[in-house]
């Protein structure tokens, strides 16, 4: 099985076990169309290649890890498109989720998926009981009100913000709780691995800053130019186009050095430079230069 099979399954029993007969179907259905079909699930796919390269023994901890990850990033999307936000009307090139079933149903959809992806942890808890506590840490301390996505979405209120901390939160929080999840669940120490997934978040950031100004938003899936009308943090107004691409290639360069030592370093070596390289469309790479 591959890494995004491993990962689709996960999602799809986790939300499986927790329908019921008292389930409102709208909720229900707003869940579905909120998770699936998925993006490019670069999340989980780091935090379970991490896991491999740490030589994981229990892959259904790995597996809840990746899941609930994605499951956070799926939440925060719903609710960073909602009218008091983004009101962006597409995501993943169709109607986001308020737009599709309502507004107040958008926002109970993006709180369930919090709760389920905590809920995804303690259905594989019973493998390794011990490693429960430090995920549920790592991975709520990613969205949390100190350094996670809702502080990261709250400085968006703030009248000044410094663009490395913002762009940290909301974007670098969660890749570092991919890198440091995929460890925990393998039972290593997660520490040395946030570096590498705060790095692979940063490069991630700048080229969604770059996309917003000179993306196509039918391939993108939803619109352009929101930073620029919402006067959002970016590496693009702080830097230039030019500038920007230069910023996403030094750190790219630095991302490999920040992998910790383990077993499978080389193979995990040449996965995070193949999904590190997709970040950044070809063309758009020369229209920068």
């Amino acid at each position: 099985m591959d890494v995004i099979e491993r990962v689709e399954r996960c999602l799809e029993e986790t939300i499986e076990s927790n329908r019921g007969p008292f389930c409102p179907p709208g909720l229900d259905q707003a869940i579905q169309y909120a998770v699936f079909p998925g993006g490019a699930r670069i999340r989980p796919k780091i935090c379970l290649a991490v896991a491999d390269a740490c030589g994981e023994d229990h892959p259904e901890i790995s597996d809840a890890a990746a899941a609930s990850i994605e499951l956070l990033h799926c939440a925060s999307l719903v609710h960073d498109d909602l009218p008091c936000f983004d009101d962006s009307p597409l995501r993943r090139g169709r109607p986001s989720v308020h737009h599709a079933f309502g507004e107040r149903l958008a926002v109970l959809t993006g709180d369930a998926l919090i709760v389920l992806a905590f809920q995804a942890l303690t259905r594989a808890a019973s493998r390794a009981p011990e490693r429960l506590p430090q995920l549920i840490e790592i991975i709520a301390r990613s969205v949390g009100m100190h350094s996670g996505i809702v502080a990261g979405q709250a400085w968006e209120c703030e009248p000044e913000v410094n663009l490395a901390d913002y762009q940290q939160l909301k974007t670098g929080s969660l890749f570092a709780a991919a890198t440091a999840a995929g460890a925990a669940a393998a039972g290593v120490d997660p520490k040395p691995w946030r570096a590498l997934g705060e790095n692979i978040g940063s490069a991630y950031q700048v080229v969604d800053d770059i996309l917003d100004v000179a993306g196509d938003a039918e391939q993108l899936g939803k619109p352009i130019g929101q930073d620029e009308a919402r006067g959002h943090p970016s590496s693009v107004r702080e830097m230039g186009l030019n500038g920007a691409r230069r910023h996403f290639e030094s750190v790219m360069a630095g991302i490999v050095e920040k992998i910790p030592p383990c077993p499978g370093r080389a193979r995990l070596k040449a996965r995070v430079m193949e999904e590190s390289s997709k970040f950044l469309p070809a063309s758009l790479a020369e229209h920068a230069a």
